[in-house]
């Protein structure tokens, strides 16, 4: 009251700025909309049949926990009042990851207990048993970089890590229990089920890839790519967008004629005072400008001299409409900077702290580091490499962040997950060699990784192919991210914990 009170009296200088301010033609949002509901129901529905073709009946009630699973977390989303944008996509992404890989991790341990001769019953109750650890293990790491995100993060991390920490819960009980009360209620009807089918039966048995034997391969290729990505990032940089450098950004589609970036560069160059970027999106018709002008103006009247300059610098060049428009202040994107960069350093170092906790070797907690490092540094490499070759925005904005988070969260999660069967194989098998222990552990893992990772890869395949020009970029990172997420947790990972162990190296 004391406040208000001040605030009503005039006695406190306390003027309004408007420092983060958007505006999306209502034709734009509408064609998003459908787009990436569409891309996204035709995602779902392709992974609901691969997880009936790879499991066959039981495959049916992955499907039912994931359905259940969605429905819970856009209950919350809509209790909370959530406004779903990209990160918040993001996060639904990863926790269908999340779920399907809960799902998977279960199946193969009932298949496994059943080639071993169990009955089904007891294969079920015992798959979901041994599962557990690894389910626990995967979502608490998830988990508690989500709550770092959340706490320490601002804009489109907070949005991003709120939407994770949702679907972290719903996947678990959709998987856990949902999938168990299924299972029950048809054990109790004498209803069988099998966990795979004819044509699938097989598939990543008996594998024996030799990673820990050609683990310095792997390095090899892995720091070749790294290497040339940087050199990318320090000669090309990255296409910066405002929401890094503050700035007012038009998307601007013409009528008719086709934009001729150089023309308006240089004819809004005049009324601007200095060279706008300008570059095109979505196809030959649309570009996106972006100007400092007046940025450290944020007043309205400020906006529409932007707006009146805009409209000066295009005039000759044609109708046009301007689709989207975005402001953001230097110390806004200044801010964003900050925050990003000390939630994720924050939850690397809870991340770690976890790992070494929950392992008993810190060479666990750092090999999970490199791998994510690893994996950060390929995706941040080939958005520069590509960056202006590729047909689709490869912009550096809060969107990127949110993919950026995605990749880490997918990452650890797969890590954490081989990890976990590493040391039930160590503590099953001491009296073989360790090199042969960690091989046959990674290979155990390959139906679980392949799966998993095939699953979230087509949600974001379809997405990038149907859902709109406006999110490939964003997609485009996942996608990137989910394989060299695979990739680092097999042939990263753990050949980096067995090269920082002394131990391991001597028997290997």
């Amino acid at each position: 009251k004391d406040l208000a009170g001040l605030l009503n009296a005039g006695s406190l200088p306390a003027p309004a700025k408007i420092v983060n301010e958007t505006s999306v033609g209502p034709t734009l949002g509408a064609e998003n909309i459908r787009k990436g509901l569409y891309s996204f129901l035709v995602a779902i529905l392709i992974v609901l049949a691969y997880m009936v073709f790879y499991y066959g009946k039981a495959g049916v009630i992955a499907d039912i926990a994931m359905v259940f699973n969605l429905f819970l977390l856009l209950g919350m989303l809509i209790s909370f009042k959530a406004i779903l944008t990209l990160p918040g996509i993001a996060g639904i992404v990863l926790t269908i990851g999340m779920s399907v890989d809960a799902n998977v991790l279960i199946f193969e341990r009932i298949r496994e207990e059943m080639k071993y001769g169990k009955g089904l019953k007891v294969a079920i109750s015992e798959g979901f048993q041994k599962a557990m650890a690894a389910i626990l293990d995967a979502n608490i790491t998830t988990l508690l970089t989500a709550i770092v995100l959340a706490v320490f993060g601002s804009g489109p991390i907070r949005g991003f890590a709120t939407t994770l920490i949702m679907g972290i819960f719903t996947s678990f009980f959709a998987a856990v229990v949902i999938s168990r009360l299924i299972f029950t209620y048809a054990m109790a009807k004498n209803i069988t089920f099998n966990f795979t089918t004819s044509f699938t039966k097989n598939w990543f048995q008996n594998t024996n890839i030799q990673f820990v034997k050609n683990r310095k391969k792997f390095y090899i290729v892995s720091g070749i790519v790294i290497l040339i990505g940087v050199v990318s990032l320090f000669t090309k940089g990255l296409d910066l967008g405002v929401d890094f450098q503050g700035g007012r950004t038009y998307k601007v589609q013409f009528d008719k004629n086709e934009a001729d970036n150089g023309a308006i560069k240089t004819s809004l160059a005049t009324v601007f005072g200095s060279e706008p970027t300008v570059k095109k999106v979505d196809n030959d018709y649309t570009v996106a400008i972006t100007t400092k002008y007046l940025i450290t103006e944020n007043s309205q009247e400020a906006s529409d001299k932007v707006e009146a300059a805009l409209a000066e610098g295009l005039a000759g060049m044609g109708d046009y409409e301007i689709e989207e428009s975005k402001m953001i202040a230097p110390t806004i994107s200044s801010d964003l900077r900050t925050s990003s960069f000390y939630a994720i350093i924050f939850a690397l170092v809870i991340i770690f702290l976890y790992i070494v906790f929950r392992f008993r070797k810190w060479q666990y907690g750092l090999g999970a580091l490199i791998a994510m490092a690893h994996d950060v540094l390929v995706v941040l490499g080939l958005f520069s490499i590509f960056w202006g070759i590729l047909g689709f925005s490869m912009e550096i904005d809060q969107a990127f962040i949110a993919a950026i988070l995605t990749v880490v969260g997918y990452s650890i999660n797969d890590t954490v997950v081989v990890f976990d069967r590493i040391r039930e194989f160590l503590a099953t098998s001491r009296k073989k060699d360790n090199k042969e222990i960690i091989n046959n552990a990674l290979n155990s893992t390959m139906s679980r990784t392949i799966n998993t990772s095939v699953s979230t890869f087509i949600v974001l395949l379809v997405i990038f192919l149907f859902g709109g020009e406006s999110i490939q970029g964003f997609t485009f990172a996942l996608m990137v991210g989910v394989v060299v997420g695979t990739y680092s947790s097999l042939f990263i990972a753990t050949p980096t914990v067995i090269d920082f162990d002394p131990k391991e190296e001597k028997n290997n």
